[in-house]
């Protein structure tokens, strides 16, 4: 990690992108924007679905806070062309980010480390949503392996609803995941920073309208609730902040990240469903709202992740 100087540092905040999720980072973005600016850092906008990234480098840009969401953005592409420029940026490095973004390898990598994550199928085709909700049973859910915010995903309750949901989640990609449905709390849990000092954050609960948690209740309705203090017991608490330090740290992460758990309603086990390396900075994005309970301002949580911006080769 390179030490951050205010007084001398060119940082560009990427935003926007070429994701489905490009309205969100645009959001994202342009809050991280003003805040930096707020505390007198040099930052600027950048686009890189507008602009070559070479201009990073040909313009003197030292540092980038990543807020793009999704591919091309957190799927390590976009950091393997910072590492190539040589400029630090927020987040997991290369290996981490494309680990990350698909469900099917962080399940992999998860599950052989012995952390609890809901059971799985890949599938290629409508039959095979149909056999996999037979194995997984109802309801099920039906996601595209490498999109976030919900984008593709549907709860499956019977056969005649598995052709429409395999279409919807192909319609982005080739590999679609269907997964066991965890019936119980839907929590989040931000980590910020990197190895021996990467630290759990306030757990969020989350409670969506008629348990719909989808793209739009995450980020344009104020129906949704947030609960921090998360009100579960406090071992309970604890025991799932270490569950998403293990998750974070098993995949590599550094610098920053967020993790989505189910809570089992009957047993209480939590499941990891999935980690995300360049989470949401709108109005309604949860790790903000952590931080607040924690004690830092949404300027303040900015400046702490630029200033953990770092490369998987920093002495290269």
């Amino acid at each position: 990690m390179s030490k951050f100087d205010p007084n001398s540092e060119k940082v560009a905040v990427l935003m926007g992108g070429a994701s489905a999720e490009r309205e969100v980072s645009l959001m994202s973005g342009q809050g991280v924007l003003k805040a930096l600016q707020s505390l007198g850092v040099n930052a600027h906008a950048f686009d890189p679905s507008e602009r070559d990234l070479g201009d990073l480098k040909r313009e003197g840009f030292t540092r980038c806070f990543i807020a793009l969401h999704g591919r091309f953005g957190e799927d390590g592409t976009v950091q393997g062309a910072l590492e190539l420029l040589g400029i630090p940026y927020t987040g997991p490095g290369v290996m981490a980010s494309s680990i990350a973004i698909d469900k099917l390898m962080t399940k992999h990598i998860w599950r052989a480390d012995g952390l609890p994550t809901p059971a799985w199928k890949k599938v290629d085709s409508a039959a095979a949503v149909r056999i996999a909700l037979a194995e997984l049973g109802s309801p099920m859910i039906v996601k595209p392996a490498r999109e976030g915010s919900t984008i593709g995903l549907t709860k499956v309750t019977s056969v005649d609803q598995c052709d429409a949901a395999f279409a919807l989640a192909a319609g982005t990609q080739d590999e679609v995941l269907c997964e066991q449905f965890i019936a119980g709390d839907e929590v989040t849990v931000p980590v910020l920073g990197s190895g021996a000092e990467a630290r759990a954050m306030p757990v969020i609960r989350i409670k969506a309208l008629d348990g719909n948690y989808d793209y739009q209740n995450k980020y344009f309705t104020d129906t949704t609730e947030y609960l921090v203090p998360c009100g579960l017991p406090a071992g309970e608490e604890a025991h799932i902040q270490q569950l998403v330090l293990q998750a974070y740290l098993s995949l590599g992460c550094r610098g920053w990240a967020r993790a989505d758990v189910m809570i089992d309603a009957a047993t209480r086990q939590p499941y990891l469903l999935e980690i995300n390396t360049s989470p949401g900075m709108t109005s309604h994005s949860l790790v903000p709202m952590s931080a607040r309970a924690a004690g830092i301002s949404y300027p303040e949580l900015c400046l702490q992740v630029l200033q953990l911006a770092t490369r998987d080769y920093a002495s290269a």
